[in-house]
């Protein structure tokens, strides 16, 4: 009886450090987590600045952020994040196609959401010529 106690106590114990733990990580709050740039002209980059808060307790780190291709480059704060400061993801899409697209680009951290999707999106329309 004594070996049940035991164990479930240290079950519970368990449990309650790790609610305590997530509840003390970094996370995100973005601005917005998608952007329509609408109609592009060819051959003309555009950039997006995702801005983003750190609500969580502990400071945000950004490990990595991915593209889906080579036509769309990111920029980000490498730095941690304190909480309450605030950072950006930087996405500049190359837009060579004529036609319409949709990216996603991929954070990861050590937040609470440890990857995070943001999406860019908008038509590519052939540069007009003079």
């Amino acid at each position: 009886m004594k070996r049940i106690l035991s164990i479930c106590a240290v079950v519970i114990g368990f449990i309650a450090f790790t609610a305590m733990q997530s509840a003390n990580q970094a996370e995100f709050k973005f601005e917005t987590e998608t952007h329509d740039f609408g109609k592009i002209p060819q051959g003309k980059p555009v950039s997006v600045d995702f801005k983003f808060t750190n609500i969580g307790e502990e400071p945000l780190i950004i490990s990595n952020v991915e593209t889906t291709c080579g036509c769309t480059t990111k920029e980000y704060t490498k730095t941690p994040i304190k909480k309450g400061g605030s950072g950006v993801v930087t996405v500049t899409y190359n837009a060579n196609a004529v036609s319409p697209f949709t990216k996603g680009i991929t954070v990861k951290s050590n937040a609470k959401t440890p990857v995070k999707v943001l999406y860019i999106k908008g038509e590519v329309v052939a540069a007009s010529s003079k």
